[in-house]
């Protein structure tokens, strides 16, 4: 049995949004382009093929599959960065198909790791029952998932010794993420590190910098915010037309 991590960019999506593009290209031959109407449903047409190819190439570049492979890099990448003393615990956030989850549990064999996510049905494909299948398929054991929610954790303060998360909290519609990241931070215990990648840009978090230097006036020993599309996980390039411009890991120790 092999692992099934899926892709960040589900299938139905691609093909939700080529399905539109057909149905506004079947209007535009019907109407044809000489109307207002028809010029409007060709313009229609042309973005949604647009955004449809734009999925596609997201899919290949994320793909375990693949020949970029962007997805297992982030990952391997994140988990590098986790320390875990033996016996400790772990919170995976927003833990999807189980990847940051068991990647950071195959590091830090002698400590559990536990992946919560609330499994919306945007992300369908994604489950706990895949994340459980997953760790098996991985010969991992020292997981465990199950259902929460990133913005009120069903843990009391400074329960794990350390906290992660990938490509989570911009999903969430909010007016300050970093309120969530505060929550996360809650649960770590004193000494403990943490590793949170996401699309941290000023539109969608506010100003980052400012956070790190409160963090650091809340007493965390070390706090660093490390620019990921510079080569490290993606080029800037990449970064650019993919919309993940401002990916940074906010890392560092409590």
């Amino acid at each position: 049995m092999k692992a099934d991590y899926k892709n960040w960019m589900p299938k139905g999506m691609v093909l939700g949004a080529l399905a539109v593009a057909v149905v506004f290209c079947i209007a535009t031959v019907v109407i044809g382009i000489a109307s207002v109407v028809g010029k409007v449903m060709l313009v229609l047409t042309i973005l949604c093929a647009i955004i449809t190819l734009w999925m596609f190439l997201m899919r290949r570049a994320f793909s375990y599959n693949g020949k970029r492979q962007m997805s297992k890099q982030i990952i391997d990448g994140v988990a590098s960065y986790v320390e875990i003393p033996d016996g400790g615990k772990c919170l995976d956030v927003g833990c999807g198909s189980g990847a940051l989850s068991i990647a950071v549990a195959k590091k830090n064999s002698n400590a559990q790791v536990i992946g919560i996510d609330r499994w919306g049905k945007e992300y369908a494909s994604f489950s706990k029952n895949l994340c459980e299948s997953n760790s098996a398929a991985e010969g991992v054991s020292n997981t465990s998932f199950q259902q929460g929610d990133a913005c009120k954790l069903d843990f009391p303060d400074e329960t794990f010794d350390a906290v992660t998360s990938n490509y989570v909290y911009h999903n969430i519609p909010s007016k300050d993420r970093q309120a969530i990241l505060l929550e996360t931070l809650r649960t770590l215990k004193k000494g403990g590190t943490f590793a949170i990648h996401d699309i941290m840009s000023k539109a969608k978090y506010g100003d980052m910098e400012s956070f790190v230097n409160k963090l650091k006036d809340m007493g965390y020993e070390e706090v660093k915010l490390v620019d990921t599309t510079n080569g490290m996980f993606m080029s800037k390039w990449e970064s650019t037309w993919m919309a993940l411009t401002g990916s940074a890991i906010l890392m560092g120790r409590k």
